[in-house]
């Protein structure tokens, strides 16, 4: 003789015991992803209004766009966090937009990021044509 295991209590069930349905899963999808793009845009938007607003000061425009690296970086790790947040709630819809959209922002941020290291170039050394560099490291190379 077995016995079933009576099911157990809906306060009890875990958000990822089940698949979420189909329609649910593809709205919160597709509204994540539009909330997403509309707030990458608008803070975007923000920052360039900083940069222009500074009319030419170069210091206030690196500290905006330094801000604005800094703010693509969270946004990134915030939109990996929805995705993984999606997956544990077995919607994989929503997984695959949130995983379009850390896409979208990690190319940017790329670029942002490639864009400022090319504008600020490591300072090269002002050596002389008489430079002769000391590998002995006692300092009193001649």
């Amino acid at each position: 003789m077995t016995y079933a295991f009576p099911e157990p209590p809906a306060w009890r069930r875990r958000p990822w015991s089940r698949r979420t349905p189909l329609g649910p899963d593809i709205g919160i999808g597709i509204l994540l992803f539009l909330v997403e793009a509309a707030l990458f845009l608008w803070v975007g938007f923000g920052y360039g209004m900083e940069v222009w607003a500074a009319q030419g000061q170069q210091e206030q425009v690196e500290a905006a766009q330094l801000a604005q690296l800094t703010w693509m970086q969270r946004f990134f790790v915030a939109t990996i966090v929805f995705a993984g947040l999606a997956a544990l709630f077995r919607a994989p819809w929503t997984v695959l937009s949130q995983l379009l959209a850390a896409g979208t922002v990690a190319a940017l941020l790329v670029l942002a990021q490639h864009d400022y290291d090319r504008t600020h170039p490591d300072s090269a050394s002002t050596s002389g044509a008489d430079y002769a560099p000391c590998f002995s490291g006692s300092g009193k190379c001649s």
